[in-house]
């Protein structure tokens, strides 16, 4: 079969290619490893990010996800070496199965996680990780044949040296690329489903300039065009249905009628309404019902703000759902509130929807209160305020970004910015699901010099769940509480402070560290025993 012509641009002296006479066939051979790489990634990134939605939010399943996806890659090029003919076709036919495979494989898991029951989560991981095995070796092929393509094609042009370097710089460029946008630009705008059929059309795209691009040496060119044609359709009728099969999926996730959903740079949020009332997700897990979480904001709230007795400045960390705000604000020696969250979004739905502006009681459009969207960790590094009440109210430790706000070093910054007489609170989630993770938290209280009282309150939709107040002083009982409240009394209070032996203290505990995070490693543990 002849070969598509180009013009001989290589210089009789060093064999090195001239830029300058580089060929259009030449290019888009280059141009296709940047789209490979980007699509590769796009894959890779796609499946840790849906293990970790979908199984919890985990550093262990990002990291076994990205491992069995580069032991596949590396199998798939190892393969490859049995590939000695038709090195065209193959890449051709290799393009279309990437992009269909894995264009689909996001749609496909919600799909397959919404119909399995919870009681087949191994049946689920089961065809997880034979995806990303799958895709992941078909993606250690491509490399390969697109350099053994150029290698015969422009021969008198490359040298090995000149041959690795291009197709490797293409290749980090790509995935640099995806790496960026992938966060802060795909997955916020386009969502996990319709990023990876975006990007599996990108794979059929290089399928269909390679049908174009070497036309005289294709033996089946009909076949060929009959499958990129087929693909082209298959992805671009997901694509149209995308969002009724993200809407289905979820709806069956949450098992009641979402009413918001969205992807911020730093989480999906989504907010469900049924018969028994509203709830919050993030990332897939479970952070209030309207139906208890009165329990849990007024146990959070009101043990170190009636014990402080006329808290007049109070920081609030995390809590951008304003619950916690609202019961602050029962307090008429309040004179200012500083409410730090990083999402920006979570700050800006519950100050604008009409059903959560109603279950916190507007509590985002006091003009006591003021909003600051950046990372806590950050700004009490900068801050020099102090102030009588600090409510850390954070999601829990469930990977190495959130740890580090449960770390002694954060605990030392809180020390820094708490009154003399003042009292922070911190949850420190269930110490009967995770009584490690909940202890260590205690923990490194301690071991910043400070004094921890541990308590505990029952919330129906979580269980038995852990708080730890701190301060310089022993807590002491408060002897008023503000009007109006439904759970927490001054006679409860003292049983709170009560645990059984079924959430005893354990031994043997660490001090959380940004250098080990053991909290982490506790809470993925205790809390994978349930899955």
């Amino acid at each position: 079969m002849s070969e598509p012509h180009i013009a001989d641009s290589t210089s009789p002296d060093d064999g090195a290619p001239d830029p300058a006479k580089t060929s259009l066939p030449e290019v888009l051979l280059l141009t296709s490893v940047f789209v490979i790489a980007a699509c590769g990634l796009v894959y890779e990134l796609a499946a840790g990010a849906l293990a970790s939605y979908l199984l919890g939010d985990s550093v262990l399943q990002f990291s076994t996800i990205i491992g069995a996806y580069l032991f596949a890659m590396g199998l798939g090029s190892w393969l490859s070496r049995y590939i000695d003919r038709q090195l065209v076709a193959h890449f051709l036919r290799l393009e279309l199965l990437v992009g269909v495979i894995g264009g689909l494989m996001p749609a496909a898991l919600f799909t397959a996680h919404s119909l399995l029951p919870p009681s087949q989560v191994g049946a689920f991981r089961i065809l997880l990780y034979g995806l990303v095995l799958l895709v992941g070796t078909l993606v250690g092929l491509e490399i390969p044949l697109v350099m053994r393509i150029l290698k015969r094609h422009f021969k008198q042009r490359y040298a090995l040296k000149e041959l690795v370097s291009q197709v490797l710089t293409f290749d980090y460029l790509g995935a640099l690329l995806v790496a960026v946008a992938f966060p802060l630009l795909l997955v916020p705008n386009l969502g996990l489903v319709r990023t990876g059929l975006f990007f599996g059309l990108l794979n059929v795209a290089v399928a269909v300039w390679a049908l174009w691009l070497f036309r005289p040496e294709l033996r089946a060119w009909r076949s060929h065009a009959l499958a990129c044609a087929g693909s082209v359709l298959v992805l671009t009728v997901a694509m149209a249905g995308a969002d009724r099969l993200s809407t289905w999926a979820e709806d069956r996730f949450y098992g009641e009628h979402i009413v918001f959903k969205e992807s911020s740079d730093y989480q999906r949020i989504v907010v469900t309404q049924g018969a028994a009332g509203t709830r919050l997700f993030l990332n897939g897990n479970l952070q209030f019902h309207s139906r208890d979480e009165y329990r849990y904001h007024e146990a959070l709230v009101h043990p170190a703000m009636a014990a402080q007795g006329a808290p007049r400045k109070v920081l609030v960390l995390g809590g951008g759902d304003g619950m916690a705000v609202r019961e602050i604000l029962r307090y008429p020696s309040v004179e200012q509130v500083t409410l730090v969250e990083l999402d920006p979004h979570m700050t800006r739905l519950f100050g604008t929807m009409p059903l959560l502006r109603q279950l916190n009681h507007d509590a985002l459009l006091s003009p006591k209160l003021k909003i600051i969207n950046t990372d806590a960790f950050g700004w009490l590094e900068t801050t020099d305020q102090t102030f009588d009440v600090i409510v850390i109210d954070f999601p829990d430790p469930s990977n190495f970004a959130l740890g580090k706000l449960y770390t002694a070093s954060f605990y030392k910054l809180v020390d820094q910015h708490l009154a003399a007489s003042g009292y922070a609170v911190i949850q420190a989630t269930s110490p009967l699901v995770a009584p490690r993770a909940y202890w260590t938290v205690v923990n490194t209280v301690e071991s910043v010099g400070l004094t921890a009282t541990p308590y505990h309150a029952h919330v129906p939709s979580f269980g038995e769940w852990g708080y730890v107040l701190a301060s310089r002083r022993p807590w002491s009982l408060p002897r008023q509480l503000p009007d109006g409240l439904r759970f927490l009394t001054i006679a409860g209070i003292p049983s709170l402070m009560n645990f059984p032996p079924d959430m005893a203290r354990p031994e043997g505990l660490e001090v959380n560290r940004l250098s080990n995070q053991v909290l982490v490693h506790e809470f993925e543990r205790e809390w994978g025993k349930l899955h």
